[in-house]
């Protein structure tokens, strides 16, 4: 019994461990811009080369996503002149988790008494050790930031940040890309047309 429960705990601290974590969202705007004014929008382009991190199919998704988005809100793609301007971020960061296991096993024993009645003296002698288990994961982070630039002032007036553990399934990717982004859109000033 005691090994089933051993077992159920390293289960249950693994799946925490390693199971990719849920985005962190943040987002930040400026409160005196009026966001309702905002019909069009274009695109920057990435900042900082940024952009040569990411592969085109996931630029596409990442795109189709905005625009997803910005015309549930009644916001029109154009190509320049825009009412903001969209401009994007993303840096990658290597980490390494460490998980260690110990195992304790129980010891040999002996015993002798001798004597008579209900208290009998006796000696004896046990030995048990214990032994550890590290694993290292490789794992990378990704940091996705949006900015929304008004034109007229130049003035940045949103900027969302979502960070979560990269999954390298591309098919994963192309559900959690479009998910992330829409999780990071709720923070928008301007919710969707119904």
């Amino acid at each position: 019994m005691k090994n089933v429960f051993k077992s159920f705990i390293v289960i249950i601290f693994s799946i925490f461990l390693f199971e990719p974590v849920v985005a962190q969202v943040s987002s930040d705007y400026d409160k005196e811009a009026d966001f309702t004014t905002y019909k069009t929008y274009s695109f920057g382009g990435w900042q900082d080369d940024s952009g040569k991190i990411i592969n085109d199919i996931d630029k596409k998704r990442i795109k189709e996503s905005l625009q997803a988005e910005f015309a549930s809100r009644g916001m029109t793609y154009k190509a320049s002149d825009a009412d903001v301007i969209v401009t994007l971020f993303f840096v990658i960061d290597n980490k390494t988790s460490t998980t260690a296991y110990t195992n304790f096993n129980g010891g040999m024993g002996m015993g002798y008494g001798y004597g008579r009645g209900y208290y009998r003296p006796g000696w004896g002698w046990g030995m048990g050790y214990a032994t550890t288990t590290y694993s290292e994961n490789d794992y990378q982070v990704g940091t996705f930031v949006i900015d929304i630039y008004d034109t007229s002032s130049k003035k940045l007036v949103w900027q969302g940040v979502s960070i979560k553990t990269i999954n390298t399934n591309a098919n994963k990717r192309a559900k959690t890309i479009p998910k992330g982004i829409r999780k990071l859109f709720k923070k928008y000033p301007v919710s969707p047309i119904k």
